[in-house]
């Protein structure tokens, strides 16, 4: 591993500039990741009230990575990320349960000699 990563994961590397005082800065790789997770991500975490800066780069197009940088006023930027994390899966779960519900209800509301596919 090269001087100055941390592995945390597979797929998640952190950048350590090697400040220990730089904790509300921090630079996050995000390997097997596109902009479907970097924008969404991004959005959720510029809504909290205690980032400067968050902001991603996919390096480039052939590589399916981002390069995620969170920047604090002085909160641990890994305590953000994993708050972003946290709040944008239960956003997710909330979609993915709207979704089901209206869908049972729709059959539900359907005359029963329509056939209807679960494809």
């Amino acid at each position: 591993m090269e001087e100055g990563k941390t592995n945390v994961h597979r797929r998640l590397e952190v950048i350590d500039s090697g400040n220990t005082e730089a904790d509300s800065c921090k630079t996050f790789v995000m390997h097997n990741e596109d902009h479907t997770l970097g924008n969404s991500l991004r959005y959720i975490i510029m809504k909290n009230s205690d980032v400067q800066f968050c902001g991603y780069t996919v390096p480039h197009p052939s590589e399916n990575k981002i390069n995620f940088r969170v920047q604090t006023y002085g909160k641990p930027a890994v305590d953000i990320l994993r708050k972003g994390l946290e709040d944008l899966n239960k956003m997710c779960e909330h979609v993915l349960q709207t979704f089901e519900n209206s869908v049972s209800e729709f059959k539900e509301s359907q005359p029963e000699d329509v056939e209807m596919s679960d494809q």
